[in-house]
């Protein structure tokens, strides 16, 4: 920690991980959650993004070779600037912030400017990278030595500062970085220096991500392979026995869907839940959020309706959405869940339940197979008579009236709650429909009609050979009805359906 500050300001260096969401730390997560200014690099994953609280401003200063969007020496003053205005500054560097990346240049500026900083490690992909692709870097019957170095030295210096003969001749695995592009230089040092030509090499391109790339070779043939191949930046190599291990350790390669870009069109809140399955499966997942909620236009009306529930005999939720801004009204109307009364609650399916579970009250009804409206009318028509049952209907500003149609016809009094309205997502769209546009996809999943009309409102062309998978009949009448062909339907109609419904699709 530097010495105190004039400022309240306060400069997090936080070693962002090596891709994989999950490998941010916590202590990394609530640097994010605190700051009032986020400053990230290229190597630094957008998801992390996510945890900034509203009104964080978002400064991307990314470098690659030969492309900087800022130099190190104005990255420096900026950070600098931010925190002597009493910001809180997050700066997020891929992997480890001083593992042969410049935060003890960075963390060096901010104590000469007299401000407060603290340096948080972060998972570096010498490690992660070759563990994501079965390769440990030591290993009781290979390797009790680690060494690891740098491919990308200062270009100022007259002379590199490696010793190639002692790394030549060092016992154990060594591991470097930012060196693709010179591959072939140092693997001929290596062989210079009487390294044996057989030596196994492994290279592991995006590691941890969902696109990750391992390619094997020898220090006789891997800069070869590395040009016939195209395989550049960023990845992380490692020279050594232990890469004979990967044939049984692949773990994250080896995964049903690894390999496959699936598209998620779930408004960002939603997004979540589907992603991490599919991911979990091993797809490189783009969350591209078509659509999203805002509170209905008549507050008032919702409100006096919410007021009312306990005078009902059933609240009836179709949708997670609905379950939250019901919640969100009541909990302004009262402070005691027992106001809610002895109202039987019924949902349209699982992931709703569970949103209403969440709240500590019981589901009393659930359709057994259809998880869509006509599911429900009928669990409705088969659980009682609904003579002069009073039905409070929790619903989306926009959605087919079944529910109520089918529940009156029955002879049930059913008050609609509108409680919330779905508009297009404009603005946090926009990194993903680059990766669409510039990666393609193997597959986008659809949960809803609205998320199939507000993608195709997008005017974003499918990419060629792209299947398109379906949540349920609901959903696929709409694809079909645009026009698109349905290649998967998910059997029973949620989240895990769809996931099970994708990973068989690609089992064939």
């Amino acid at each position: 920690m530097a010495s105190s500050s004039p400022t309240p300001g306060v400069c997090y260096l936080v070693g962002a991980g090596p891709g994989d969401p999950g490998l941010l730390t916590l202590k990394g997560k609530e640097c994010i959650e605190v700051a009032d200014v986020l400053v990230y690099d290229y190597l630094c994953n957008p998801e992390h993004l996510r945890y900034a609280k509203p009104g964080t401003e978002r400064i991307y200063v990314g470098k690659k070779a030969g492309d900087h969007t800022l130099p190190q020496d104005q990255i420096n003053a900026l950070i600098v600037k931010l925190t002597k205005e009493g910001k809180t500054v997050t700066r997020l560097k891929g992997g480890d912030p001083v593992l042969f990346g410049r935060g003890a240049e960075e963390a060096a500026e901010l104590h000469e400017a007299g401000v407060r900083f603290e340096i948080v490690p972060g998972i570096t992909s010498a490690i992660a990278g070759p563990a994501y692709a079965g390769i440990p870097v030591t290993h009781r019957s290979h390797a009790s030595m680690l060494t690891i170095f740098t491919g990308h030295e200062d270009p100022t210096k007259p002379d590199t500062s490696l010793d190639y003969a002692k790394l030549a001749q060092a016992d154990g695995t060594k591991v470097f970085l930012m060196g693709v592009e010179r591959i072939e230089e140092i693997t001929q040092q290596f062989l210079k220096h009487g390294a044996k030509p057989e030596t196994p090499v492994a290279l592991v391109r995006w590691a941890t991500h969902g696109c990750q790339q391992t390619l094997i070779g020898t220090l006789a043939d891997i800069a070869a392979k590395v040009k016939a191949a195209g395989f550049k930046a960023p990845a992380v190599a490692v020279i050594g026995d232990v890469v004979t291990e990967r044939e049984q350790l692949n773990w994250f390669e080896s995964r049903p869907l690894f390999g496959k870009k699936i598209v998620v069109t779930r408004t960002r809140q939603q997004a979540g839940v589907l992603s991490r399955q599919l991911a979990q499966l091993g797809a490189d997942v783009i969350e591209l959020p078509t659509i999203r909620t805002v509170p209905a236009t008549d507050q008032i009306a919702f409100g006096q309706l919410v007021q009312d529930c306990h005078t009902y005999d059933w609240i009836i939720f179709t949708s997670p959405n609905g379950v939250d801004a019901f919640f969100t009204m009541f909990d302004k109307l009262y402070n005691d869940a027992r106001c809610i009364g002895g109202v039987r609650i019924a949902c349209v399916g699982p992931g709703t339940a569970e949103k209403v579970k969440a709240r500590h009250l019981a589901v009393d009804l659930l359709p057994d197979k259809e998880f869509v409206a006509e599911g429900l009318v009928k669990a409705f028509k088969d659980h009682q008579n609904m003579e002069h049952v009073r039905v409070l209907w929790v619903r989306a500003e926009e959605t087919r009236e079944i529910v109520a149609n089918g529940l009156t016809g029955m002879g049930a009094i059913v008050d609609e709650a509108v409680a919330y309205r779905t508009i297009p997502e404009t603005e946090d769209n926009l990194e993903a429909l680059a990766r669409l546009k510039n990666e393609g996809a193997d597959m986008i999943t659809f949960t809803s009609a609205s998320t199939v009309e507000h993608f195709l409102n997008l005017k974003v062309a499918l990419p060629e050979g792209c299947k398109v998978a379906s949540i349920g009949p609901v959903t696929s009448a709409a694809i079909k009805a645009n026009g698109l062909k349905v290649d998967v339907e998910a059997k029973t109609n949620n989240i895990p359906g769809l996931v099970t419904a994708v990973s068989k699709f690609w089992k064939k």
